[in-house]
């Protein structure tokens, strides 16, 4: 059966009715790399492990790759222009921001953010024009404050 021709604009329009929320993915190779991303889940229990899926068009995303692990930030309400800064292609994206390295990979841990989980690269499988990775979690952490939230093409934060 051949696929279904579906509008790219109206894809978008239509998944962006799905909230997500918003992450920056960072490791060390050759100095600190990352990049914004919002597809990322939970995976499995056990063992513990994540997914994400970052665009074959990433410059980041290859050196992230090579490093073999990476640390999965969850932003904070208060950190929208971390994760507009982090989503722009090239220059250092580490200019100013305060990070340490994680406790096991030594990957960016960034500075406010609600939670992370710091992984092992596992398996990466192409997945049209992202590549879907899974990861497996090798420590944990929560922070403070609120999520920041991505719905209909803009920045939020969820109330409780």
């Amino acid at each position: 059966m051949p696929p279904a021709s579906i509008d790219a604009a109206r894809f978008r329009e239509v998944l962006g009715h799905f909230a997500s929320g918003v992450t920056v993915v960072t490791a060390t190779e050759d100095g600190p790399v990352g990049f914004t991303c919002q597809a990322f889940a939970a995976l499995s229990l056990d063992p513990p492990m994540v997914l994400l899926a970052p665009a074959k068009s990433s410059t980041s995303w290859p050196r992230i790759a090579a490093a073999g692990s990476f640390c999965v930030n969850i932003l904070a309400s208060d950190q929208e222009a971390l994760a507009r800064s982090f989503s722009v292609s090239g220059g250092d994206k580490f200019t100013g921001v305060a990070w340490e390295g994680a406790p096991v990979t030594g990957a960016p841990l960034l500075a406010g953010v609600v939670a992370w989980a710091e992984c092992e690269l596992e398996q990466i499988h192409d997945s049209g024009d992202h590549e879907l990775v899974t990861g497996r979690v090798v420590s944990l952490g929560v922070g403070e404050g609120l999520p920041l939230v991505f719905y209909r093409g803009g920045f939020g934060t969820y109330s409780v």
